[in-house]
């Protein structure tokens, strides 16, 4: 995880979820995550796809539920599909992963 020179993608599934998604990159920047945001205009699948062939550690899928209620939908590379998270619950997951990371 710490040695990912990507540990999170975030992955709209359209243009109207951009704008969260690009806050929620900001937020988790400023945390220390190293964090990209894919924007293209692909199905989600693809993206998926290809987030899971770079070897992510992490992905995050928003749409349109998930802006509504402060969620992201939370892909593990190596245990699939986390389910549902609030914004803050994953942003202190990945943090305490990345400290036990470093200071072990």
């Amino acid at each position: 995880m710490w040695l990912a020179p990507v540990q999170v993608k975030l992955l709209p599934i359209s243009d109207n979820q951009i704008e969260f998604a690009s806050k929620i990159k900001e937020d988790l920047e400023k945390n220390g995550v190293r964090v990209e945001l894919d924007d293209r205009n692909e199905k989600i699948g693809y993206k998926i796809r290809e987030a899971q062939m770079q070897k992510i550690p992490y992905m995050l899928v928003v749409g349109e539920k998930e802006v509504a209620d402060n969620l992201v939908s939370v892909r593990s590379r190596k245990q699939g599909d986390l389910g549902q998270m609030k914004v803050e619950e994953f942003k202190e997951k990945i943090c305490s992963e990345i400290k036990n990371f470093v200071l072990d």
